[in-house]
């Protein structure tokens, strides 16, 4: 299984493509294969990119706002043309599910594209400095100006839309922006940084837009630089926090992890419910920081559930990721699948269904039973595995989602407004989503968590918010 470079050979630093002296293999985890190789950067890239970036800062930031909008939507287009490639890039690099894969490059397309709108929207305002006596005559007024050089670092689940995260605001902004994407996922990456160094053209310098592969020490070089303005990250909660260390003073924004709950009242439509957390609990094969994990469940219809729930999981097809029918695919490599079958094996809980392997795949779990203090409950497990939790009373539930120390998103199922009103108002959380998944995520909205489900928001219009910071003008005529 190989996949054709669509992208000069190297990485993307500086004017042009660098060459690296190493190389890696991009592995497909259904099988092993190689996928390609990809560019191995080192500390010294990643100096040089910042160095790039530095020296690109100005002349990023003095970008018109057509070029900016032109370049963003020149990148959307090109994308929109490739789409099947991409998507088939991301199923043999990730190795997730192709309908997954394709929700990826829709949603690459929309966070590009809302990008580029709020081009128009940068804007500041008026204000009235007269409030105090010594104010008047004083003309007032803020605008919003590029924080400077960006760090994106992006997580191995949805590399190419995470990247778009990073990129597309911060070029919005007026930022040039280095990109480091997870070791074992760059390819759909590099190819999506040439396609914005392409769009940008003549307009702006090449090193407004770069990418270094590598591992730690490539990290470090780029957050713990102090000529960054902004570092903005996606992963786990304890690499979020080792990066916010390293990167201080600098601001930090993290997208960090979870365990996503979903609370089912009494009074729920049961069979949604029940079809809610299968949609939400196994796609991306479990490995989406929002997918379901906890689930509470009222007593007088936790049995009733639990037997809808286990009938609809036994159904959900494994296998070949490549395969539109199939829905949950191996996780990214062996070391992830173990600690998963590890965590299962250490609750102590009843496995209900699934709990075992096919293949390199882990069958789609659910567990009851599962206590406090047991890393299947406490943390995120990453993988397509659900716990199930009866519970006396909705206080009793909301006093549980909020136990935990993440807070990104959760949901509950009820028919009740006072219900729906209440797990907003008391669920310490990001979001909070009624009678739908946790996982839903429209690209445009305000997203991110509270507790260590990380600081920031992420959504372009929010993100560029982040990047930019406000420059306020005083002037006595």
């Amino acid at each position: 299984m190989t996949f054709d470079q669509r992208h000069p050979a190297g990485l993307p630093v500086g004017g042009g493509w660098t060459p690296t002296a190493d190389t890696t293999d991009v592995l497909f985890p259904y099988d092993g294969s190689v996928v390609a190789t990809a560019p191995l950067g080192t500390a010294a890239h990643a100096a040089r990119a910042v160095d790039e970036a530095v020296a690109a800062a100005p002349a990023t930031a003095a970008l018109p706002s057509h070029a900016r909008r032109a370049a963003l939507m020149g990148a959307h287009d090109a994308l929109r043309e490739r789409r099947a490639d991409f998507e088939r890039l991301l199923v043999l690099e990730t190795g997730k599910p192709l309908v997954d894969c394709r929700v990826e490059v829709a949603r690459t397309l929309l966070t590009l594209a809302s990008a580029a709108e709020e081009v128009a929207r940068l804007h500041g305002e008026t204000v009235p400095l007269d409030l105090l006596p010594q104010g008047e005559g004083l003309i007032g007024f803020w605008t919003r100006r590029p924080i400077g050089v960006v760090v994106g670092v992006t997580g191995f689940n949805y590399p190419l839309l995470l990247a778009a995260h990073k990129i597309a605001p911060a070029l919005a902004a007026g930022c040039p922006v280095i990109v480091k994407p997870a070791p074992a996922t760059p390819l759909a990456t590099l190819w999506l940084v040439h396609l914005l160094r392409e769009a940008l053209g003549e307009a702006g310098p090449p090193a407004a837009v770069q990418l270094v592969t590598g591992g730690v020490e490539v990290g470090r070089t780029l957050v713990e630089d102090r000529r960054v303005g902004a570092v903005s990250f996606t992963g786990s909660a304890a690499a979020g926090h080792a990066i916010a260390r390293a990167a201080a003073p600098t601001k930090v924004l993290l997208e960090l992890g979870s365990n996503a709950a979903l609370v089912v009242a009494a009074d729920a439509d049961l069979d949604a419910a029940a079809d809610a957390v299968v949609r939400g609990g196994y796609y991306a094969s479990g490995q989406a920081c929002i997918s379901v994990q906890r689930v509470l469940v009222e007593e007088p219809v936790a049995g009733t559930f639990l037997t809808a729930l286990a009938e609809r999981v036994e159904d959900v097809a494994v296998g070949d990721p490549r395969l539109p029918g199939t829905r949950v695919a191996p996780l990214i490599d062996e070391a992830a699948a173990d600690r998963v079958l590890d965590w299962i094996a250490a609750s102590g809980a009843e496995v209900v269904t699934g709990g075992r392997r096919d293949g390199r795949a882990i069958v789609p779990t659910v567990l009851t039973g599962v206590p406090d203090g047991a890393a299947a409950w406490d943390e995120e497990i990453f993988g397509p595995v659900v716990c199930v939790r009866p519970v006396p009373g909705l206080d009793a539930a909301f006093e549980a989602v909020n136990r935990s120390r993440y807070g990104l998103h959760a949901a509950v199922f009820t028919r009740s407004l006072a219900t729906a009103f209440a797990a907003i108002e008391r669920i310490e959380a990001g979001g909070v989503v009624v009678n739908e998944v946790p996982g839903f995520r429209a690209d445009n909205m305000p997203y991110g968590g509270v507790k260590d489900s990380g600081a920031g928001r992420e959504g372009p219009r929010f993100a560029i918010e982040e990047l930019t910071v406000t420059k306020m003008a005083i002037i006595r005529p």
